[in-house]
């Protein structure tokens, strides 16, 4: 039998009219030249280089650019900053840069500034967010001419371009004074299409269109010339806002909120996919505790067969999300897993778990930051086989240290993976060894995940996912549960592309009166 889920209605909508009658609504027309939206996180730094937020990469393809980027209808990693690039080698990557880049200061991007950037990210004490990540594949990087540079890697890897992409803005030549700088206390001097032009730390960021943008790029000429970020955490405040004409845009809206304002007047719904999957993690390795469960593979097979992901996918995460069987995206490069697939069947379940040795179950704690409906749903479907779940929902930074202490038996999340289409954003992270995501400890997949990261031939890369990915399946290390759909609300007359990976451009951006 189907599980109906009931949606959660908690929205009070009271206010909200009220706000909307009591205010004026804003003219897009008067606003042609600004643009309002509302961030739910605070940013602490507007430097991409020191922050991980997906609010922070929305900004960042903003004020900064890296040698390449993400070409928003393909997905496919090409040249920005960089005018033309050639693998000389397995290990070897030449970049030769444009010549009508400039800094948001006035200088020109130079061969220099490039090999600035990259050792100041290789450094092991510059503290970067992703610095840990390119020195795992990145030896040194070296002028070779007044315009062009070699990039030099330890091993074959074929994410590079992604990584210049999407975690290394280029950045002027000793623009942090010394290792240990404060990245924050550093004024941002980009050379992407805005410049940020007032910061004031986890309150509001002010943007303006940079007039000395190379024109061969993709994001030349934005429409809109001024764009504020107002952090506003609560979702009520943000509706309100909308409706006031306070803000013009909202991100990532939960699809009740969605479903319920959509019906007001002077908003508008947009609706996409997102390169974000849901899932749960099972402790394998029975690092949180050698007597857990979860180290027996009847007993994990037993949660993958105990929840209702079809159902919870229709009626709670709705639009165009989809259950998924593989611990990838369906959109991501190699994810093509043939290995088995785990029907929604409590009786199935119920016999698993007796002939692990739990006929009447077990309790344990299921920890969870963010989507707590869909996690209630999950605590719901295992209990009605016998397993006691209790929900350990936290926020993101408790469970975030208790996770990388490894002392979960199992949790809910989900991971973006910076909206890369390519199983290695997620298997890469989540089950390579020693990374605090990987509970498995399985020494035999990671070494499968890292010959794939390190094989450049397409056909043996999607081959090496595939073993991956069929192993992670047959082991159930993970419960696989859905992907996720977006939902924006606008203030009409704005025009915004949806995304096909979840990060919206901002720059293509327009008002159409």
């Amino acid at each position: 039998m189907r599980i109906h889920y009931p949606r959660r209605v908690g929205i009070c909508l009271t206010g909200l009219l009220a706000a909307g009658a009591l205010s004026m609504f804003a003219d897009a027309g008067e606003r042609s030249d600004t643009l309002v939206v509302a961030l739910a996180m605070p940013l602490t730094t507007v430097d991409r280089l020191y922050s991980v937020q997906r609010e922070g990469l929305i900004l960042s393809q903003l004020t900064d650019d890296g040698l390449f980027h993400v070409d928003p209808e393909s997905l496919e990693f090409v040249p920005l900053a960089a005018a033309s690039y050639e693998w000389v080698s397995e290990t070897r990557l030449d970049v030769v840069l444009r010549d009508d880049v400039m800094f948001h200061d006035g200088s020109r991007l130079t061969a220099e500034d490039v090999v600035y950037t990259f050792d100041w990210v290789l450094h092991k004490d510059s503290g970067t967010s992703r610095g840990p990540v390119i020195r795992g594949w990145l030896d040194s990087v070296e002028k070779t001419a007044s315009n062009k540079v070699s990039f030099h890697l330890k091993v074959p890897y074929p994410m590079a371009l992604r990584d210049m992409a999407v975690s290394v803005p280029l950045r002027k030549k000793d623009t942090y004074a010394e290792v240990g700088t404060r990245a924050v206390e550093q004024p941002l001097n980009g050379i992407g299409p805005y410049r940020v032009t007032n910061f004031r730390a986890g309150r509001e960021i002010v943007l303006t269109r940079f007039e000395g943008y190379y024109q061969a790029s993709p994001k030349a000429n934005p429409a809109i010339e001024n764009m504020v970020f107002r952090v506003i955490p609560d979702q009520g405040t943000q509706q309100a806002e909308l409706l006031s004409g306070g803000i013009d845009l909202m991100l990532d809206v939960p699809p009740d909120v969605a479903d319920n304002v959509r019906h007001l007047p002077n908003v508008v719904r947009l609706e996409g996919d997102d390169i974000r999957i849901g899932y749960i993690t099972l402790d394998a390795a029975g690092y949180s505790d050698p007597e857990t469960p979860f180290r027996n593979l009847k007993v994990r097979r037993a949660l993958n067969h105990a929840i209702n992901r079809q159902a919870i996918t229709e009626y709670l995460v709705r639009g165009s999300a989809e259950a998924i069987d593989f611990a990838c995206h369906p959109h991501q490069f190699g994810c093509e897993g043939s290995g088995p697939v785990y029907a929604y069947d409590p009786d199935k379940a119920k016999a698993l778990l007796a002939e692990a040795g739990y006929p009447q179950g077990f309790s344990f704690d299921l920890w969870a930051y963010r989507d707590k409906i869909m996690a209630e749903a999950i605590v719901s479907d295992l209990r009605a086989v016998g397993i006691n779940a209790n929900l350990r929902y936290v926020k993101l930074n408790v469970f975030s240290k208790v996770r990388n202490d490894r002392d979960m038996s199992a949790f809910f999340a989900s991971y973006g993976g910076g909206g890369t289409a390519d199983a290695s954003a997620i298997t890469g992270v989540h089950f390579v060894a020693n990374t605090p995501r990987n509970y498995s400890g399985d020494e035999d997949l990671a070494a499968t995940v890292l010959a794939a990261e390190r094989t450049i031939d397409p056909e043996k890369r999607r081959a090496l996912y595939r073993q991956a990915l069929n192993r992670i399946a047959e082991q159930a290390y993970w419960v696989p549960m859905f992907s996720y759909s977006q939902n924006f609300l606008l203030s009409p007359g704005l025009e915004l592309s949806v995304p096909k990976d979840g990060v919206p451009r901002l720059w293509q951006a327009r008002w159409s009166h």
